[in-house]
């Protein structure tokens, strides 16, 4: 019995394991959360956004999918669910472990285009590493939502 029992449980520990990582989020994830975030911001507003992001609700933090929130003029982080030491800074010119400064392309983007993709390096949170990732961005009024997915 307790051979079935162990037995069972394995099972479906490994069925956990492949359903976990069946369902990494996609880059439609990505802009359906980032587009999410965009209809609660205008109907809402900003300081309303912020607090959601902030309290992690699960609308806008999926495991390593979440919507961030930085202000288009400043490129200060208004909101960050997984890093809330950034908010309030802004990081417009600190590169990635690349060197890249994917934070003035974002913003760039944003002002120029109001929306798009930008590739980076970045700590997924998830697994703890740097790795690589691509995030969605697009602009509300003054600020710029993002939400991102690590490449495999």
């Amino acid at each position: 019995m307790t051979r079935l029992l162990t037995a069972t449980l394995l099972s479906f520990a490994a069925f956990a394991t492949v359903a976990a990582h069946a369902a990494e989020p996609t880059e439609k994830d990505a802009i359906a959360m980032t587009e999410r975030g965009a209809a609660y911001l205008k109907a809402h507003g900003k300081d309303n956004m912020m607090k959601k992001i902030s309290a992690k609700d699960p609308d806008f933090v999926q495991g390593a999918l979440y919507v961030d929130m930085r202000d288009l003029h400043t490129g200060i982080v208004l909101a960050h669910p997984i890093n809330p030491s950034i908010v309030g800074k802004d990081l417009t010119d600190v590169p990635d472990a690349s060197g890249k400064k994917y934070r003035r392309e974002i913003i760039e983007l944003a002002a120029a285009k109001g929306k798009g993709w930008v590739d980076y390096m970045y700590k997924n949170p998830v697994t703890g590493k740097i790795e690589p990732k691509t995030t969605y961005i697009l602009r509300v009024g003054d600020v710029v939502l993002e939400a991102g997915i690590y490449k495999k």
